[in-house]
Formats: structure tokens, C-alpha cells, sequence
């Protein structure tokens, strides 16, 4: 229905794609209209993993859209070029797809025509959804009568080869057998025609994909077969519950592999901090971090030799990182000493798996407070608090952070740890506009405390979360443990 053309943004001086609806098909009304509405679909969608809208409009009669322009090929060329990918690679370019549609569906956008032709991949090896030609708002009637079948059939979910209705789970089987064209090599249905393909979808199970690639995990295997189930009930729910079945996919792939190639690589960077965290370290930095890591070890160990009547530290230990006021150290705590807190109306949880991540040193890994899609918490405030048993005179408090912006405060607490923020009394110190490396000073009056909560009580701008990645309690060098 349309022609794209490599175009030329004079003003901005950047290329550009145009898309331009073929002139006889304009006259057409529905098609008209169905173009229209991918640019107000497409319109709508802002992410790294799905081409960008710039421009629409019609000149002399004939609708044209400017898009992002993506230099590099499309998946399934990509997939001709290596005959299959690897594993890791596969699940990779999954990953962004599948967020990509999961960005959609929550803004009420269905894609219905999922395949590796609208996947580009870029010079840099990134997946970019396209081509919402066909897209519908699922929150509208749509223009195509009932039981019109739309999409490739190769691709083709049982219920739009039906008819039926089609929603974000139909993105997600085409996604399933994208996944498997790119673990094989080929789709898993052939026929004389496409309606015979589709009838394929329809009442045959898809061949089973470690019988093609015997050396993928039963894992993905699993994803595989959970994505393309007939039954909707048996298939995800929605995107999200696809991203993190195939993080989890990734990490095992990598690590029975032995090794991160290609766009793998980059995802890896983007997991959660906890998934992240059991990929082997190789696989998670690059040679220049080992060597940096190298230089590093030899130096620590020659300053062992000048240390080492000091070895009697617990837990994290006593950084050498400057004090925020001369007289004070970093206080030693045990690895286990934090802890989340999400009191009424919270659910009593807040990422505790996440918790250790703020004092092992690590600034790769974080804890975070949950996502909250509307901007704003909807409850008073979340916390994570430490427990510096017995107890000590905690002078300050020194948080880092890699979403900066937002606002909380410091509780203190002998005794407890207190149930609701009421236990806590007042607060000891406060939070405006964190930046990357805060230092709060305590009003604690020479008091010795044991838990020391950071209450965090409004989110970044335009943030949906606050990320943690490490927290430290400085005391007077002579109260030192």
C-alpha cells in the first residue's frame, strides 16, 4: 500500500524515511484510513526499540508519513545472512521485540502483523519494531470487517487466522514463532498457500524446537512452546510476563555457553540488577575491565602488606572512601544488615531480594523501589533501613544512587525495627533533589541508634522508580568497631 523512500531533513540535516501511500490505494477509503491511523498509532509510541514517528501530513492529495530512519537490514535478513543465531542472540533480539510490543499494548496499540520483516536492526546491532500499518487501538472499533484475516501468515496467530479478536497475546505467539525462525533458520508451518499456512496455526502444535536445535536449554524451549499455545490461557498474559521468562533465558544461555556475542552483549547490560548478577563476571564487562580489574588486584595486594595488622573489620568493612567531615570513618556493617520496609498501606514488601545489593560495594547493583507507571507513589512513601547492631552514634549518611531527583528522609531507631513510620519519631536528616552521591548529615544528639531508615517519599521527575546502589553510616573515628 505504500512505497518508503530515503529522504533528507534539510533543517535538521539528518536522513530520513518517507513513506508515501501509493496513489491509487489513497482513493481507497479504508485504506486511507487505515494509514492515517498508523501515523497516529505510531505517533503515540516513544522507545528505543520501535521506529519513531517525525512527521505526517498528505501533499496534493497523497498521505505521506516521515519516519526514523534505521540504517542497517531487517531481522529476517539477518537471519538469511547466518542461517540461524545463536541462542543468546535470539533470545536477545526477543527481549527487545517483546518490550517493544509490551510499550505498545500498554498504551493500547496492538501491532498484528509482528514478523522479522518489521524488525530493523541497526548498525549497532538494536532491534527497532515497525511498520504499524495494520495496527488498532485496542480501545476502538476497528475498520476491518469481521473475520478479514490481516497479517503474514507465516506469523499468524490462530485467532487472527480466525477472525476472532486480536489482542496483545496475538503480537506474542507471532513473537513466539519469530523466536523459533531465529533459533531454526525457517518457520514451522509451510503450505501450497497461505491460507493453507494459517490453518496450520490453527490446528497444528508447531515442531518442536530442540528437535531442530537440540543444544538450546529446555528453558527456551519452554518459552517457545509457552508463547505459541493455541489455548490463550496457556499463552502469556502479556508482555511482560514473556520479558522476564526470556531474561531468565538469557542468563542461562549465557552462561551454559560460555559466552555473550552480538546483541546479547548489550542486553545483558539492560537485565535487572538481580538477574543480572548470576551471569558469570566475564560475561558482564569487557577486557578492559579485566585489566583495569588486574591493575587493581596487584596494587591491593601490595597494600596488604602495609594493612595488615588491620584485619579485624566484619561484614562490609571500613572503605577508604573520604569521610563528608573530617573525624568520621565508614562504619562497618554486617552483609546482611539491610532490609526493605514498606509499611501500610504497602504491601509489606519492596524488592528484599534486591536489599544486599546497597553494601556490597558494588555500584553496578542496585535495590529499587517497585515501578510506578503513574509517576507517582500511591502510598506516603518505601524505605530500606540498616540494622547497625548493637548499635552505633551514626554521623552521617551517605547514599548513591542512579536515579537522581528525588526526595526522602532519615529515621532513627533504638529498638525494633519499628512496624509503621510512625515508630520511627522524627526524622534525624532530609533529602531534596538527590544527587548521585548524597551525603546527609544525622541530628542524632550523641545518641547511639541500631536502625537507620532511608524513607523515600517522592520519586524523580518524570522517574517511575528509585534505585539504591549503595548506602554507608559514617561515625567518629574513636567509636569505630
Amino acid at each position: 500500500m505504500s512505497t518508503v523512500y530515503r529522504g533528507f531533513d534539510t533543517t535538521l540535516e539528518r536522513q530520513i524515511a518517507v513513506k508515501v501511500m501509493h496513489r491509487d490505494v489513497a482513493e481507497q477509503s479504508e485504506q486511507l484510513e487505515r494509514f492515517r491511523r498508523e501515523a497516529r498509532a505510531v505517533a503515540q509510541l516513544s522507545f528505543p526499540y520501535i521506529v519513531g514517528v517525525i512527521d505526517a501530513g498528505e501533499d496534493n492529495g497523497t498521505p505521506y508519513i516521515v519516519l526514523e530512519f534505521v540504517e542497517g537490514e531487517t531481522l529476517k535478513e539477518t537471519i538469511r545472512r547466518n542461517g540461524r543465531l545463536s541462542p543468546s542472540e535470539a533470545v536477545a533480539y526477543a527481549i527487545e521485540i517483546a518490550r517493544a510490543l509490551g510499550y505498545a499494548h500498554d498504551r493500547g496499540i496492538v501491532h498484528r502483523d509482528v514478523k522479522p520483516q518489521n524488525v530493523l536492526v541497526d548498525v549497532e546491532g538494536a532491534a527497532k519494531v515497525t511498520d504499524f500499518g495494520i495496527a488498532r487501538s485496542l480501545d476502538q472499533e476497528g475498520l476491518t470487517a469481521d473475520g478479514r484475516v490481516l497479517g503474514t501468515t507465516d506469523y499468524v496467530s490462530p485467532e487472527q487466522a480466525l477472525g476472532h479478536p486480536v489482542t496483545g497475546q496475538s503480537d506474542l505467539y507471532s513473537l513466539g514463532i519469530v523466536l523459533f525462525e531465529m533459533l531454526t533458520g525457517d518457520v514451522p508451518f509451510k503450505g501450497d498457500n497461505q491460507v493453507a499456512v494459517a490453518m496450520k496455526h490453527v490446528r497444528e502444535e508447531i515442531p518442536d524446537v530442540q528437535v531442530r536445535r537440540p543444544e538450546i536449554s529446555t528453558a527456551l524451549a519452554t518459552v517457545v512452546d509457552r508463547a505459541t499455545a493455541k489455548d490463550l490461557s496457556e499463552r502469556y498474559l502479556d508482555a511482560e510476563a514473556m520479558i522476564a521468562e526470556l531474561e531468565d533465558v538469557l542468563v542461562v544461555e549465557a552462561a551454559r555457553s560460555g559466552q555473550a556475542t552480538g546483541e546479547a552483549t548489550a542486553v545483558i547490560r539492560t537485565l535487572p540488577p538481580k538477574t543480572r548478577g548470576r551471569i558469570p563476571l566475564r560475561l558482564r564487562h569487557s577486557v578492559a575491565f579485566f585489566l583495569v580489574l588486574a591493575a587493581v588486584a596487584v596494587g591491593v595486594l601490595a597494600l596488604l602488606g602495609v594493612f595488615a595488622t588491620d584485619n579485624t573489620t566484619r561484614g562490609t568493612g571500613v572503605t577508604k572512601s573520604s569521610p563528608p567531615v573530617a573525624g568520621l570513618v565508614s562504619d562497618s556493617l554486617a552483609s546482611d544488615a539491610a532490609h526493605d520496609f514498606d509499611p501500610p498501606p504497602g504491601d509489606g514488601a519492596e524488592h528484599s531480594d534486591e536489599t544486599p545489593f546497597v553494601l556490597d560495594r558494588d555500584p553496578n547493583t542496585t535495590w529499587s523501589t517497585e515501578t510506578y507507571t503513574d509517576k507517582a507513589m500511591p502510598k506516603p512513601g518505601v524505605g530500606i533501613y540498616l540494622d547497625a547492631k548493637p548499635g552505633v552514634e551514626a554521623r552521617s549518611m551517605r547514599i548513591k544512587t542512579t536515579t537522581p531527583g528525588w526526595n526522602g528522609k532519615v529515621y532513627v531507631a533504638k529498638t525494633g525495627p519499628p512496624k509503621d513510620l510512625a515508630g520511627w519519631g522524627t526524622p534525624v536528616g532530609s533529602i531534596t533533589s538527590a544527587k548521585s552521591t548524597t551525603n546527609v548529615p544525622l541530628d542524632t544528639a550523641g545518641n547511639t541508634y541500631r536502625y537507620y531508615l532511608l524513607w523515600i517519599e517522592k520519586l524523580p521527575p518524570g522517574g517511575e522508580r528509585v534505585e539504591i546502589s549503595e548506602l554507608e553510616l559514617f561515625v567518629p573515628r574513636t567509636t569505630r568497631r
